[in-house]
C-alpha cells in the first residue's frame, strides 16, 4: 500500500530525514507543532477546530491505540493516517488513499500580487473552501502556518498555505482556485510563493492529494513535485459508546 520513491537531489538536501514523512502527522505533533498537540503517551491529535487528524507514534503498536482511546474517549470518530488495519473493537467507518508528493525540482519564487491571510480573513477563506473543496480546512487552520491569497476586485479567488510542519519539512495545503478563475495559473503561482517562504527558513516543501484527484497530481508533478508514497487514510470509531460522538 505504501510504495516509496527515493529522493535523490532536487529540492531535498541529502541529509534530510525522509523517514519523518512516513508518519507525517505524528512527526509534526511530536515536533514543531507540539505546542498544538492534545496528547496522551503515544497518541496525539490537533485541536478539533485546527486540523481533523489524530496520529499514533506507531500505528502497529496496541499501546498507541490504547493511548488514542484514552485521548479521544469512547464512541468517538477519528481520522488517522497512515493506517492499514485497526485493533479489535475499533470500527472503520470511512477512508481513502492519499498520495504524498515531495519537492524535487520546484521553482520557488514570490508572487507580488499575493497577500497574507490570517484570522481576520477566516470567513472569506471558509467561503472559498466551500466553493472549491480543497480538503479539510477549519476555523483555526490558519494557526498552522503562512497562508497566501490572491484577490480580484476585493474578492478572494485563490489561496494556498502551510499545514503540517516537521523537522526539515513543511506541507503545502489548501491549494484552491475559484472555479470562475481557473486556467490562469493562480494555484501554481501561490504554490511557488508558499514554497519560497518554506525554502527561506531551510525547509523542503511537500504536499498531499487524494489518489483520485488526477488533475491536482498532474499539476504538482508538472511544476517539480514527485510522488513519494501512497498510504491509506481511515476514519475510525473508538470502542465503546458515548452519548455524543465527536467527529474530528
Amino acid at each position: 500500500m505504501a510504495p516509496q520513491t527515493d529522493l535523490r537531489g532536487g529540492g531535498a538536501p541529502p541529509a534530510l530525514d525522509t523517514s519523518l514523512l512516513d508518519n507525517a502527522v505524528w512527526a509534526a505533533l511530536d515536533g514543531p507543532h507540539a505546542h498544538l498537540a492534545e496528547r496522551v503517551g503515544l497518541a496525539a491529535r490537533y485541536p478539533a477546530d485546527v486540523y481533523a487528524f489524530a496520529a499514533l507514534a506507531d500505528p502497529g503498536d496496541p499501546a498507541a491505540w490504547a493511548d488514542l482511546h484514552t485521548l479521544v474517549g469512547a464512541g468517538t470518530v477519528v481520522r488517522i493516517k497512515p493506517v492499514e488495519r485497526v485493533p479489535d473493537g475499533w470500527e472503520v467507518v470511512g477512508g481513502g488513499v492519499g498520495v504524498q508528493l515531495v519537492d524535487t525540482a520546484l521553482r520557488a519564487e514570490p508572487a507580488p500580487e499575493a497577500v497574507r491571510l490570517g484570522p481576520d480573513e477566516v470567513p472569506e477563506i471558509l467561503d472559498l473552501v466551500a466553493r472549491t473543496r480543497p480538503g479539510p480546512f477549519l476555523k483555526r487552520t490558519v494557526a498552522l502556518g503562512a497562508y497566501l491569497g490572491i484577490r480580484e476586485r476585493g474578492r478572494l479567488i485563490a489561496m494556498a498555505g502551510e499545514r503540517l510542519r516537521l523537522l526539515g519539512w513543511t506541507e503545502i495545503s489548501a491549494v484552491c482556485t475559484d472555479p470562475e478563475h481557473r486556467g490562469r495559473g493562480l494555484a501554481t503561482r501561490l504554490v511557488r510563493a508558499v514554497a519560497a517562504g518554506i525554502r527561506e527558513r531551510g525547509d523542503t516543501p511537500f504536499l498531499h492529494a487524494a489518489e483520485n484527484n488526477a488533475d491536482a497530481i498532474r499539476l504538482y508533478e508538472s511544476i517539480g513535485f514527485a510522488v513519494r508514497r501512497r498510504s491509506r487514510i481511515l476514519v475510525v470509531r473508538s470502542p465503546g459508546t458515548s452519548g455524543a460522538a465527536e467527529a474530528l
